[in-house]
């Protein structure tokens, strides 16, 4: 059961890579790309949630709280690491950066990146649904946000590139199904009760990183700069209020 919920779910995140799509119709393509930047600030407020609950998760599954916080903060620090050696892996929360980088040729590096990203995701996911599957629903709703973020930004970059409608959907849709991978490889190593604790804080650790680094000071920086703190205050609650209905119907 927990298994056949970790690969729809991962199914479900892998359908976030077909969002261009929508971008053959005009109307909703310009109010994307006007509003994308609040969809960061909306997946704050889901992260805030999701993250609290994995910390919770973790040091109610793990033996030894003392380890636990050591997996939280490792999976902080190893995010950090990878970031600093490999920071195309967020380029798409940043259109422009993106832009100028694919003029490089960039489109190939951050498909691959995007591979070895979402066997990532993959990884994390199992070891929650292992553990709880009502947690795991919420997870992987906060990474569906994630990645409907990041595959609009993607598809932008490869029709920069020069890539057909379809085949950007193709390759977007290619590199998303790698979560499988790491799901399905995750859940197995899971498996080992002993790390499931350490496992899921290591999560949690990851979420809080993506959380304080990458959403909330974009979302900070576009407010200041648009001056609508208003409107990224309301995603942020909507975000917030809308994982807690999750929360709520899952548990239901």
């Amino acid at each position: 059961m927990k298994l056949i919920a970790l690969i729809f779910s991962s199914f479900f995140i892998m359908l976030a890579s077909l969002v261009g799509v929508f971008f053959t119709i005009k109307f909703l393509s310009d109010w994307t790309k006007k509003n994308i930047k609040y969809l960061l600030a909306f997946a704050s407020g889901v992260f805030t949630i999701v993250s609290y609950n994995l910390v919770n998760e973790a040091l109610e599954l793990g033996a030894n709280t003392f380890f636990v916080w050591m997996a939280i903060i490792c999976g902080f620090l190893v995010f950090l690491i990878v970031e600093r050696f490999y920071p195309d892996i967020h380029c798409h929360h940043d259109n422009q950066r993106c832009l100028s980088k694919d003029l490089n040729g960039g489109a190939k590096k951050i498909l691959i990146g995007d591979s070895f990203h979402n066997i990532g995701d993959g990884v994390l996911l199992a070891p929650i649904f292992v553990a709880d599957i009502k947690l795991g629903l919420m997870v992987a709703f906060g990474i569906l946000i994630h990645e409907i973020v990041q595959e609009i930004s993607e598809f932008f970059v490869l029709k920069n590139a020069g890539y057909s409608t379809k085949k950007a959907l193709t390759l977007n849709f290619l590199t998303s199904s790698t979560i499988l991978i790491g799901a399905i490889g995750g859940f197995y190593l899971s498996s080992l009760e002993y790390l499931i604790g350490p496992f899921v804080g290591f999560t949690a650790g990851v979420f809080i990183y993506i959380l304080l680094a990458d959403l909330v000071p974009k979302s900070i920086r576009h407010s200041r700069q648009e001056k609508k703190y208003f409107n990224y205050i309301v995603w942020t609650i909507f975000g917030i209020f809308l994982i807690l209905f999750v929360n709520f119907l899952v548990g239901n």
